[in-house]
């Protein structure tokens, strides 16, 4: 798989399911993890999907269960206005060319997020967390499980 593939509506894209492998590497310790799991981007009550991240998360040998929801609100022209669960803002998502580069400052420290559309059924994204707290890399491989 090489190359983006342009995405129209970002809605209809990431609607469904999805299977999640996610690496995260410590870039300072050299810790890594892995992220396994399935993400369902379901219909949303008033417009847009909720995203339900759900699996296991291995740190430092240890295996534990982890979730995350997120918010994905229509924006215009087929992008997506992304929230965390409680409605805060976190960033934008606009795949029409099939690459988008998006920033969230979390405290003291700045999230760089890539997002690339594969093919149909497949995206990633590549998230780098610098700042005083943190020095991080989390790559994420979706496929359609659909």
């Amino acid at each position: 798989m090489g190359g983006f593939w342009p995405v129209p509506d970002v809605l209809d894209y990431l609607s469904g399911r999805w299977r999640a492998e996610r690496t995260v590497r410590d870039l300072a310790g050299g810790d890594r993890g892995r992220f396994e799991g399935t993400v369902v981007f379901g219909p949303l009550e008033g417009g847009g999907l909720l995203q339900r991240e759900s699996g296991d998360f291995t740190w430092r040998g240890v295996t534990r269960p982890a979730e995350r929801t997120l918010r994905f609100l229509p924006g215009p022209g087929g992008t997506a206005d992304v929230r965390f669960a409680d409605g805060r803002p976190f960033h934008a998502l606009d795949l029409t060319t099939g690459r988008y580069v998006a920033d969230h400052p979390c405290s003291a420290d700045l999230y760089r997020g890539e997002f690339t559309a594969r093919d149909a059924d497949h995206w990633r994204t590549l998230w780098r967390v610098r700042g005083p707290t943190k020095d991080l890399e989390l790559t994420t491989d979706y496929a359609r499980a659909d």
